[in-house]
């Protein structure tokens, strides 16, 4: 670690002299979140101040947004998906070990995050999925709940009222953009060059609380939770998107930085934007460039995608940046840092 961490300087100082970054003061501790999801910024921050672990702090973050059901997007009780059932998604990165730990499709065990933790901790694996993740959560002593609520059964209810408007379909019969199905996959498509990335269905569909900490010892974690995109295609192999994935959702590395998404996640998982926003900062790129270098690689593919990203260096500089998309100008994130009493709201305009 030690040797990695001299490489990481003579990469700053190098990047310094050339230009590509100006010198900044450390800060530490830190908590930067997707949303202005600040009671999740307040429960981590709370952890960071006795002393504790960017670890700690970001699963205790994440799992304060599961309670508060953030946005409706985070946690039990929201997103349903064809079927009508609430499943989570969840991740968490150490950034001295590279260690993780992952969840997806999630069934009755309301904590995702702290089961991802789990999963890095207990197992060798790092990624249990579906009924599987189920199970080795209730082995580990997670309580087996129901994630519906009468607000999640409204939401699916009025959506089969809607003819299952919007869906997640395409190139089936009958047609999905009028009809619930059963559906059929239409053969003898003729494949040509065409873009590679759909629109969105909904920007307001799909949101993750996406956070990462840096402890006052340097160590830097990140972790992220959602219920997914609403009426998500479900099944024994269920959607999933880019949050639980590592290099996607969210990622950390100690020697360079972290970073963590939220948008589309079936358009964003392409691209690995959070790993390639850890790679454009540890060659000592600003983070909000790095951020911004992240979205715009996606853009040429996917120009109205709807996303944002969040980032810290080793030094607590950080930076957002999103991708304008209908109905979707701003990105708001949360920040918690030294020298303020609570934690502040920051706002970046979408490119």
């Amino acid at each position: 670690m030690q040797a990695a961490n001299c490489k990481q300087c003579l990469l700053w100082v190098i990047a310094t002299v050339i230009g590509i970054v100006s010198p900044e003061p450390t800060v530490r501790p830190l908590v930067i979140n997707t949303w202005p999801f600040t009671r999740a910024a307040e429960a981590a921050w709370n952890v960071l101040e006795l002393g504790g672990s960017a670890l700690d702090a970001v699963e205790k973050g994440c799992t304060q947004c599961e309670i508060d059901q953030c946005d409706g997007s985070v946690g039990y009780g929201g997103s349903p998906d064809e079927y009508g059932e609430t499943t989570l998604d969840a991740m968490i990165m150490n950034g001295n070990t590279m260690e993780a730990g992952a969840v997806a499709n999630l069934r009755r065990i309301k904590n995702a995050i702290g089961v991802a933790r789990a999963v890095m901790e207990y197992t060798k694996h790092t990624f249990l999925v579906g009924e599987s993740a189920s199970l080795f959560a209730q082995s580990m002593g997670f309580p087996s709940e129901d994630l519906t609520t009468s607000k999640s059964i409204s939401i699916y209810s009025k959506w089969l009222d809607q003819n299952c408007q919007p869906n997640f379909r395409k190139n089936v019969i009958p047609d999905p953009l009028q009809s619930c199905g059963p559906y059929k996959p239409v053969r003898g498509l003729q494949v040509g060059k065409q873009a590679v990335i759909q629109k969105d269905v909904n920007v307001h569909h799909h949101d993750t609380i996406g956070m990462i900490a840096i402890d006052k010892a340097g160590n830097l974690a990140a972790g992220t939770s959602t219920n997914g995109a609403t009426h998500k295609i479900p099944g024994y192999f269920r959607r999933v998107g880019d949050s639980p994935i590592i290099g996607a959702g969210a990622y950390a590395d100690s020697a360079a930085g972290a970073a963590a998404a939220t948008g589309d996640g079936d358009t964003m998982m392409r691209f690995l934007p959070s790993y390639q926003a850890v790679e454009y900062m540890r060659i000592g790129i600003d983070p909000s460039a790095a951020c911004q270098k992240a979205i715009i690689r996606i853009q040429k593919y996917a120009k109205d995608f709807f996303g944002a990203i969040i980032c810290t260096n080793i030094t607590g500089s950080y930076g957002a940046a999103c991708s304008k998309a209908p109905g979707f100008t701003q990105f708001h994130f949360t920040v918690f840092k030294p020298g303020i009493a609570r934690p502040q709201e920051e706002v970046v305009d979408c490119l």
